[in-house]
């Protein structure tokens, strides 16, 4: 296996990376050299398989970190990134940042009670999409990007479509593609390419969370033109082919993952 990450001293930090599609691409990207850095906020109880599984980025012989921490919060971000700062050293730079957290609010727009509120929507947009944009603030004002950086995130079909009880996430994903296009546009001068991801049905411990995923599943594998689910190695392929160096001409888009599932 070509490894053309090593000895360039980067970095991939993948914010949300202990299960689903940030771990798969947090292994893709080390396999091929990557060193890399994962937050993650899970419970205790959880924490020694996640790092069972760690043990397979660490088997590819790069560094590695993990910080079980909230990476929302203002004080845990500054925190954290200087934590990080300090463990990059002097040449250590950031090429991937890969933003993949999933705390949103599954509720639904009517009913007796339990019932979508702002807050609910603020909570949800500011964890899985603004959150994006506050760790590139603060990685890009500590000077931690590589010259040829890449700023990756996931998005769904429930962009565009009206899934129940998605009302808050969907709103989040619109967010965070508005602002993939904008950092895409306003960091191109310093090297910076961002660009997100939409993903198929892809069965994870959050679309597990979902109400409803099995019909959302069903109806995948119909329009699927391989009769197949997306998996998260698909997607984590499609995250080192973003970080290569071929891919600096690839900005400001939203990709589709999916096997050709939107075609129908």
């Amino acid at each position: 296996m070509v490894k053309e990450f090593s000895d360039q001293n980067y970095w991939g930090l993948i914010l949300g990376g202990s299960s689903g599609l940030g771990y798969a691409s947090a292994k893709k990207l080390a396999k091929h050299g990557m060193n890399i850095i994962i937050i993650h906020r899970d419970r205790r109880g959880e924490i020694p398989e996640i790092e069972e599984d760690f043990n397979e980025i660490r088997k590819s012989g790069v560094e590695f970190k993990s910080f079980n921490s909230d990476a929302i919060q203002k004080e845990n971000r500054e925190s954290l990134v200087a934590e990080i700062q300090s463990l990059l050293g002097e040449n250590g730079k950031i090429r991937t940042l890969l933003h993949s957290i999933a705390k949103g609010n599954l509720k639904p727009m009517t009913g007796p009670d339990n019932i979508l509120e702002n807050v609910d929507f603020r909570l949800t947009v500011d964890a899985m999409a603004l959150s994006l944009y506050d760790w590139t603030q603060e990685i890009f004002k500590r000077k931690l990007f590589a010259k040829d950086a890449r700023i990756i995130s996931f998005t769904s079909e429930g962009n565009i479509k009206a899934w129940k009880n998605y009302a808050a996430v969907s709103a989040a994903k619109v967010t965070l593609e508005a602002l993939t296009r904008s950092m895409a546009l306003e960091f191109a001068p310093y090297g910076i390419r961002a660009n997100c991801i939409q993903a198929g049905i892809t069965v994870t411990r959050s679309f597990q969370m979902i109400p409803g995923n099995e019909t959302l599943r069903v109806h995948a594998l119909k329009h699927n033109p391989f009769k197949r689910l997306t998996v998260p190695d698909d997607v984590a392929n499609a995250v080192y082919l973003l970080s290569k160096d071929e891919a600096s001409w690839i900005t400001g888009t939203i990709i589709p993952v999916n096997g050709g599932e939107h075609l129908m």
